[in-house]
């Protein structure tokens, strides 16, 4: 990996490099490649915890495979208590959606700026580069997004935050291969039959990854079919029809 010119400026500027790891293969490599090319003292690892919907054992895969802290960051309400995926299913009575995900913008990128903003200040520092594993092998409109831009909305007078993705341009392929040449092992479930890693019901997620998801978490499955029920608003749509989770995988609740 070579760094582009305009981000070996930034280091050179002493800017902060955050990179968000879910765990997931994406994260594992890029935080493989920054840690070889980042000064360790620039570089910061930050894990936005989404508590039950996340998959077993992902902090302690992050912890394993890295040699940096991990900071864990969660959404927090006004009253103080932690916002969760179903907590803010059931309060607005409907799940997310592709076109509106509030999961991700409320769970992950809210926290992650957040800590963002307050770890600078208590470093002294201005610059911030965010880095996110987001690929453009993944999808038609990911491979359209821009992998380095400044980011307007959390810069300010005395803050500027940038957003790079270091491993847009890798192939699957590259990036089981980059984690391989780590020594390490990507998280347990690739292995077990996961094509992806996110929320183990993720509304992005392939049929192969929510049945693989409901067989690992029988549990947790049965939660999220009853609150479908319970609210009258289902994860998924067929055209302009309602589909259940049950009926979107083929896995019935007994």
């Amino acid at each position: 990996m070579n760094l582009p010119e305009e981000i070996a400026g930034l280091v050179e500027s002493g800017a902060i490099f955050y990179c968000s790891h879910s765990g997931g293969k994406d994260s594992q490599a890029m935080y493989a490649l920054l840690h070889g090319f980042i000064p360790d003292d620039q570089l910061v690892v930050v894990h936005a915890e989404l508590g039950e919907v996340e998959w077993t054992g992902v902090h302690n895969h992050i912890t394993t495979n890295t040699r940096h802290p991990v900071n864990v960051v969660r959404a927090i309400k006004q009253n103080g208590e932690v916002k969760t995926l179903l907590g803010m299913v059931e309060d607005r009575g409907k799940w997310p959606s592709s076109s509106c995900r509030q999961c991700t913008s409320d769970l992950k990128r809210g926290p992650i700026f957040k800590f963002i903003r307050n770890d600078l200040k208590q470093r002294g520092a201005s610059i911030a580069v965010n880095c996110v594993g987001i690929r453009a092998e993944e999808s038609s409109a990911r491979a359209k997004k821009q992998p380095f831009q400044y980011n307007v909305s959390e810069s300010c007078r005395s803050r500027d935050v940038y957003n790079w993705m270091p491993i847009f341009d890798l192939t699957t392929e590259r990036v089981f291969q980059v984690i391989r040449d780590a020594e390490q092992e990507p998280f347990w479930a690739y292995a077990d039959g996961n094509e992806r890693l996110s929320c183990v019901f993720c509304i992005m997620g392939s049929v192969n990854d929510l049945r693989h998801g409901a067989i690992c978490n029988p549990g947790l499955y049965r939660r999220y079919v009853e609150l479908e029920k319970q609210i009258g608003h289902t994860m998924f749509m067929k055209g302009k029809q309602p589909i259940s989770l049950e009926d979107h995988i083929g896995i019935k609740i007994d």
